[in-house]
């Protein structure tokens, strides 16, 4: 399944033809869909007063495509283009027809209707809502369409840079797994060190008793800094994340968590350092995971 993105703009146009109008001569109906990150669904839909009663058509079709995201639904009705005209129906030119029979039953002496009343007719008649329906789900369905795969060409994109900041993390994990038992060897032999030079100074102290409480101390100073484990977690977190980019469909809420478990163990692992080296891994880690945050927010 692909990965897609809550952020994505699309637009779609129907040329309102059921009216007897040739598509280029006809008024437009359009469509406009963006998009951005958002927890949940949220729709904000601005439709023309003659189809005010399809909202709960657009909410629902909508729904049925999209699960996350702020979704920005513009649709306009365009009057024709400069200069184009307007050219009636044949309904409408039945209906003036028949107006036209009864006005002149009534009032016998009345003039008739001109081509110019009749081509003004034509250019402001407005279609019914039973009319423009129709149209209205067809573009709404080509406007959804695009907008999934634009979004869907932006996942991608994220997946991408994703994958790149799991390699990035995971090499930094592979710089810090060294580090840790060279520290306690050198902390070892200090301790051990301090306490015969200070054996040197002192008499009547046991040798093996000031030995055992060196190599007690280096022990408890090899459990402080001990990474190992945070490591580990770190490791299967990321695992995760490979497995979830892999699969795809619906993982923006599963990875969100995931990124705060990282940012967990790139806080631990920094709290335990003990040299700059290890430090600066932490930093490393942890510009890492921020920017993956960032862009998991998008992730739908």
């Amino acid at each position: 399944m692909s990965v897609y993105s809550m952020t994505g703009y699309a637009s779609a146009q129907s040329a309102l033809v059921n009216q007897g109008k040739e598509p280029h001569n006809a008024p437009q109906l359009r469509v406009e869909l963006r998009a951005v990150n958002n927890r949940f669904l949220d729709l904000h839909i601005k439709l023309p007063e003659a189809l005010n009663a399809n909202e709960p058509t657009v909410r629902e079709r909508i729904s049925q495509h999209l699960r996350r995201g702020k979704v920005d639904v513009r649709i306009h009705l365009e009057s024709l283009k400069s200069g184009a005209v307007a050219e009636p129906s044949e309904e409408l030119l039945a209906a003036l027809a028949a107006a036209q029979a009864r006005v002149h039953r009534a009032l016998p002496q009345a003039s008739g209707l001109s081509v110019s009343q009749i081509l003004q007719w034509a250019q402001h008649a407005q279609p019914t809502e039973q009319d423009l329906t129709p149209t209205l789900i067809a573009t709404l369905d080509e406007a959804l369409i695009a907008l999934k795969a634009s979004r869907e060409r932006e996942g991608q994109r994220l997946v991408v840079m994703l994958q790149e900041r799991v390699q990035s993390l995971r090499a930094l994990a592979l710089q810090a797994q060294p580090l840790i038992p060279d520290l306690v060897e050198q902390q070892r032999t200090k301790f051990l060190a301090k306490f015969e030079a200070a054996l040197g100074d002192t008499t009547g102290v046991d040798a093996s008793a000031a030995q055992e409480r060196a190599l007690s101390e280096a022990a408890a100073f090899a459990i402080r800094i001990d990474v190992a484990e945070e490591l580990t977690r770190l490791a299967s977190h990321l695992d995760e994340i490979d497995q979830l980019l892999q699969r795809g469909g619906e993982l923006g809420k599963r990875l969100d968590f995931l990124i705060q478990e990282l940012h967990r163990e790139a806080n631990t692992l920094g709290s335990k350092s003990s040299t700059l080296t290890l430090s600066r891994i932490s930093v490393d880690m942890k510009v890492l995971i921020e920017q993956m945050r960032e862009q998991v927010q998008n992730i739908e």
